[in-house]
């Protein structure tokens, strides 16, 4: 776990049992990890979208009397140098801050991925699932397609589950049959009850669930074998999601890492596309 305010919070809430909406304040402390020592259990509570007794519970659920007693822990353990993200951005405009922000879950991914283990262990496991399929529905969507189009290039069998419906488990089931081991889901909030459920359904189907999510509190975590957390950005009407698609090339680059004929499959894409006249030059 990473030293870095986001990460002392995530070794915070380990181990402990959230309640849905324990789990929204803890995203959202994660998220704003460098300002939550300085807040006060209202703006919190604004933050994450919950009322303030509700604050004041999850302060008690994780082992401190009270929300004064959490807050005064996490000015504890920060660092000196640490001062309010707020008060940095006050002279920015709030497009400048959107940016800022979704920098800082780049920073933040940049951290947790000083550890490579759990992505090269998620490469191990999309390599060896033939055919693979990648599950993103509704926000998430774009997220599945990207990596699916890549992923094709390098992987011999990538099934793309981009709608919902019915026809869900059917293909899932279907790529079972075919000899999938594994299915990688890319889970964005708001999150739809259909993916929760076809994570549900894959598990049970004997799939290993790799998910790449806002946060390991988000509701696809307790369906999922291997969760990698990428935070979102909220600063706009509609999140911004920089962070997910780029640990999404990660995952990619750790998978084809586990190819042995990756290389060749590139190379060979690529004579055919010159062939073909496929690109401007």
């Amino acid at each position: 776990m990473s030293d870095s305010p986001a990460g002392r919070l995530q070794a915070l809430f380990e181990g402990h049992r959230l309640t849905p909406t324990q789990r929204r304040i803890a995203h959202c402390m994660v998220r704003r990890a460098a300002d939550v020592p300085f807040l006060s259990s209202v703006e919190l509570a604004e933050l994450a979208g919950v009322s303030q007794p509700s604050v004041t519970r999850f302060a008690v659920a994780l082992g401190f009397d009270g929300y004064p007693a959490l807050r005064r822990h996490l000015r504890e353990v920060a660092p000196p140098e640490q001062t309010r993200a707020a008060d940095k951005g006050s002279e920015h405009n709030e497009y400048q801050q959107a940016v800022l922000a979704e920098i800082e879950n780049l920073r933040h991914l940049a951290e947790l991925l000083a550890d490579p283990a759990p992505v090269e262990r998620a490469g191990r496991l999309l390599a060896a699932s033939r055919p693979l399929p990648v599950l993103g529905l509704r926000a998430a969507s774009s997220q599945a397609r990207g990596f699916a189009y890549f992923a094709g290039k390098v992987h011999p069998d990538v099934r793309l589950l981009d709608e919902g419906g019915s026809m869900l488990t059917d293909r899932i089931d279907a790529a079972a049959r075919a000899g999938a081991t594994a299915l990688l889901c890319f889970a964005l909030p708001r999150h739809p009850r259909e993916v929760v459920e076809a994570l549900e359904y894959a598990r049970g189907a004997g799939l290993t669930v790799v998910t790449v999510a806002e946060s390991a509190f988000a509701p696809v975590a307790a369906h999922s074998d291997l969760l990698l957390p990428a935070a979102v950005g909220t600063g706009l009407a509609f999140d911004t999601a920089c962070a997910p698609m780029l640990l999404g090339r990660v995952l990619l680059e750790a998978m084809a890492d586990e190819l042995p004929d990756a290389q060749a499959r590139l190379e060979e894409f690529d004579a055919k596309a010159a062939a073909r006249g496929l690109f401007v030059d």
